[in-house]
């Protein structure tokens, strides 16, 4: 039966076609309808280390009889559609080897004189190597996404650090400026105090005397002057640090005057100024209404200003931080903030906002500052940023803002 169907449907024995089969670099095979391997090139044997003779007349369940059912499908498939298979990926090991191999096979059907079907050709490429590429890369990539996403976390979380340090350094401003006013109206008070007790005893002894009195009169007046001024002080330093302060409310959009939050969080920093021998110009015109987030521009001119300290300074000479606020347009506003300091060169200056890049890490900086402040600008108030700076000639940050910030989700 078998070399019935061997001289029934025999493989063409043009000459041409036998030196492609022999010479071809993947592997090639001429499958009966039944398929039995009338044809096989050497390539195509490494599969199942059987010969090519081996091969002739057999059935692929005797040669290759893990892929066998995949093989019949596809040519019952071929013979009662007519259509070819393409793209086929075939898995294997070769005889006497534990790595497994792959090959991509593509079936067309072989007609006959009277266009029936004849048989089914099979071209198979390996491409082991390249699948081990592509497990490879898939390995390389998963692993940096993971990589990226730890980073990711671990940017989040110094971020969240430096705010917390923001806030540190307002609350650090706030109580270095509310102790002098408290102190002062401590003061006050405890003089005041005494010099009633004293009135008290000259009246209790009835030789009270206009003189005396006019005195009284006169302390008190010059003290309760003092006590409101400095609680005064005291009281607006307290409101200044709860609209900048990074808390629950860091987030909350409100309509505000953008002069008067950025004199409110300058007052909180002034402290930094005299023991750096900085000098601040202030530039503030009134009724820049803004309806933003507060919070957010409180910290980017707060880690400004910390920037500039740290680095604008760093020999101690001091010098003068400048910024002034200007209407920009009717629906923007324009926020220049210079110094006169050292400047930067130009490698610096590409890398300034980049997050973890910084130039005083010896004395713990880690280069997060300038890199939040990119975020709370484009991301959080929908602004600009253009940054200039050369050696020796100081650095300004010419921020542009929107008047009605974008809506925004909320953010942690």
């Amino acid at each position: 039966m078998r070399s019935s169907v061997v001289q029934d449907v025999q493989f063409p024995k043009q000459p041409a076609l036998q030196l492609i089969y022999d010479t071809a670099p993947i592997g090639l095979a001429y499958l009966s309808p039944d398929c039995r391997y009338l044809q096989i090139n050497q390539r195509l044997t490494e599969i199942c280390g059987i010969s090519v003779e081996g091969h002739l007349g057999r059935t692929v369940h005797d040669c290759v009889p893990a892929l066998a059912t995949a093989v019949e499908g596809i040519v019952r498939s071929i013979m009662e559609t007519g259509e070819p298979v393409t793209g086929v990926e075939v898995y294997g090991q070769r005889p006497g080897h534990n790595d497994e191999r792959c090959w991509i096979t593509h079936w067309h059907p072989q007609r006959g004189p009277n266009g029936n079907i004849v048989g089914v050709n099979v071209a198979a490429e390996e491409i082991t190597d390249r699948k081990r590429s592509e497990r490879e890369i898939r390995a390389a990539r998963d692993a940096a996404e993971k990589a990226l996403q730890h980073l990711q976390e671990t940017q989040a979380s110094l971020i969240e650090a430096e705010k917390l340090a923001a806030l540190g350094r307002l609350v650090a401003g706030v109580a270095h400026e509310i102790n002098s006013p408290v102190g002062t109206s401590l003061t006050v008070a405890s003089v005041l105090e005494q010099k009633c007790a004293d009135f008290a005893a000259e009246a209790a002894r009835g030789k009270l005397k206009r003189s005396t009195l006019s005195d009284f009169i006169e302390v008190v007046e010059s003290a309760s002057s003092l006590l409101v001024g400095n609680l005064k002080r005291a009281a607006d330093l307290v409101q200044s640090f709860k609209q900048v302060a990074v808390d629950r409310s860091y987030f909350d959009r409100s309509a505000f005057d953008l002069s008067e939050v950025t004199e409110q969080v300058f007052l909180n920093l002034r402290p930094a100024l005299p023991k750096n021998n900085l000098t601040l110009e202030l530039d503030c015109p009134p009724d820049l209404a803004m309806n933003s987030y507060p919070g957010p521009y409180g910290q980017m001119l707060t880690n400004l200003f910390v920037n500039a300290v740290a680095h604008a300074f760093p020999d101690g000479k001091g010098g003068t931080i400048t910024i002034r606020l200007r209407a920009s347009g009717a629906g923007e506003v324009e926020i220049l903030f210079a110094d006169d300091g050292c400047g930067m060169d130009r490698d610096v200056l590409r890398q300034a906002f980049d997050p973890f890049f910084t130039t005083r890490r010896d004395i713990g900086r880690i280069g997060l500052g300038l890199h939040i402040v990119h975020n709370i600008v484009t991301n959080r108030l929908g602004g600009e940023l253009h940054l200039d700076s050369a050696p020796g000639k100081g650095t300004s940050v010419r921020i542009t803002l929107p008047r009605v910030a974008p809506q925004r989700g909320t953010d942690g």
